[in-house]
């Protein structure tokens, strides 16, 4: 018994500094600038992958459309065919958005595995930008994002350029617990990375690369035989010597699951992606869930004063991350922290689970 008490303090004190360090990222990205090009205003297209419908799609899909730019920008509408049942919506986004240049673009490439990018590398989708976005059709912006972006590029040392999203749910507690899984775990462990070196993985919610170096580096294509498409863009770019910058622009992913099965699928698909990714690391990333750790500590320690020391400097250091990160994000109206036990047992329980299986469900 000794020795797994041993092993449960060691962990929750490793899960400790994890979350002392996530809480000193995050407190530094609240302090960065966000600036907003008005000189610099590079020409943009913005593809958009689009497959079916989902909640509130017409509200993320017009939240590109309505951008003050004073630069050229495009919207590409990417569907598979025109039976979508999501053109319809496409459609009307566009009539409703008459100063917008935009249009839609039907079919999709057999040859590449990842659905997302065979719907986008296709006959008549990329034009000749300055820049091109891709972002998904569950994210929704405010109307800065292209002028932030923008100034994003103003360095010629800046590759592409990706952003860090919030979660945001419906009324179901299930969406709930997504999106908390995004705010207080996704966004800290980026940021995290991003202290221990030079970013070099775009995040697939929302990225943009030079049009001029998209053909350099292969295209979109180049993307399509990995499931980690975001992940690819940002090595293809630093290899070619530049850079991948993280915006302090923050934009919004839409949790739409009111199913727990649905969520579980949703998140074990990304864990088991991360994992094919960086087995080595992402087998002890276990350890960074430092509050079931020390409920677990807790419970089979015989020095319930030193157990319940370290579960309160844990949950101390655990809502500060909590705090900080809706802070970081811009998210306001909603305080979920009564579900981090919850959350945080849910996510240690799907990072064991993608280590046994490689099967990923995609919508």
């Amino acid at each position: 018994m000794l020795s797994v008490s041993v092993f449960f303090f060691a962990i929750s004190v490793v899960g400790a500094v994890y979350l002392a360090s996530a809480a000193r990222a995050l407190a530094k990205f609240i302090r960065r600038p966000c600036p907003l090009a008005t000189e610099f205003l590079p020409s943009v297209a913005v593809l958009k992958p689009v497959a079916g419908l989902e909640p509130e799609l017409y509200e993320n899909l017009a939240s590109f459309c309505n951008q003050d730019y004073g630069g050229l920008y495009e919207v590409v509408f990417c569907l598979h065919k025109e039976t979508d049942p999501a053109l319809r919506i496409v459609e009307r986004v566009i009539a409703d958005s008459p100063a917008c240049r935009a249009r839609v673009v039907f079919g999709e490439n057999p040859d590449l595995t990842n659905p997302k990018i065979a719907n986008l590398a296709k006959d008549g989708v990329i034009t000749s930008r300055d820049i091109v976005v891709i972002a998904d059709s569950d994210i929704r912006v405010g109307r800065e994002y292209l002028r932030a972006l923008a100034a994003d590029f103003e360095s010629q040392a800046v590759g592409a350029v990706t952003c860090l999203y919030s979660g945001t749910p419906n009324d179901s507690l299930v969406s709930r617990l997504g999106a908390l899984g995004i705010d207080d775990g996704f966004a800290p462990s980026v940021l995290v990375a991003l202290r221990l070196g030079e970013l070099r993985f775009c995040l697939g919610a929302a990225m943009a690369v030079r049009g001029t170096l998209l053909p350099v580096i292969g295209g979109l294509t180049a993307l399509g035989n990995t499931f980690a498409d975001d992940h690819e863009l940002g090595q293809l770019v630093t290899r070619k010597g530049f850079r991948v910058q993280l915006s302090r622009y923050v934009v919004a992913t839409t949790v739409p699951e009111t199913k727990f099965g649905e969520l579980w699928a949703h998140e074990l698909r990304g864990a088991r992606t991360e994992f094919e990714l960086a087995r080595a690391g992402y087998a002890f990333s276990f350890l960074i869930y430092a509050l079931p750790m020390a409920l677990v500590y807790l419970a089979v320690s015989r020095n319930v004063g030193v157990g319940l020391t370290l579960l309160g400097i844990v949950a101390v250091l655990r809502l500060t991350v909590h705090l900080l990160a809706s802070k970081a994000l811009g998210i306001t109206g909603r305080n979920d922290f009564w579900l981090i036990p919850l959350r945080d047992f849910m996510s240690l329980a799907i990072c064991t689970a993608s280590l046994f299986g490689r099967r990923r469900t995609f919508r």
